[in-house]
């Protein structure tokens, strides 16, 4: 249904809209192999704290630590989750992860596919 008070309605694709149950995030992290990388991943999806879970092949990081600058291959795992999820998921991030101080990004999503935003509010419930 169309709201006509909203400014973007008329140049935002039919199909996608703000979800109007639940705000969603994409939370971002990283690792230093593809196998904890996965493990991350199904991890979070079989607690329901993200419904989905994508795997980038390395990227090379570069950075701080200990006041030297480091280089290192990494693996991102970006999570879909609604808001109300994200400090079970960011508390399940801090246990399982290995780094001392894990990235863990959260970034919003102000606007999606309806079905998809609908999917991932269900797989987060």
């Amino acid at each position: 249904m169309a709201d006509p008070t909203d400014p973007n309605e008329a140049t935002r694709p039919p199909g996608s809209a703000p979800h109007p149950d639940a705000p969603f995030l994409t939370v971002m992290t990283t690792v230093d192999s593809e196998a904890k990388a996965a493990d991350l991943a199904r991890g979070a999806i079989e607690r329901r704290v993200a419904a989905c879970a994508q795997i980038s092949a390395p990227v090379t990081s570069v950075y701080r630590w200990d006041g030297a600058i480091e280089t290192g291959q990494e693996w991102q795992v970006l999570f879909k989750t609604a808001e109300a999820r994200y400090a079970a998921l960011e508390a399940y991030l801090l246990r399982a992860h290995d780094y001392d101080t894990p990235e863990i990004i959260a970034t919003p999503v102000t606007h999606g596919g309806a079905g998809y935003l609908s999917w991932v509010a269900k797989e987060t419930s």
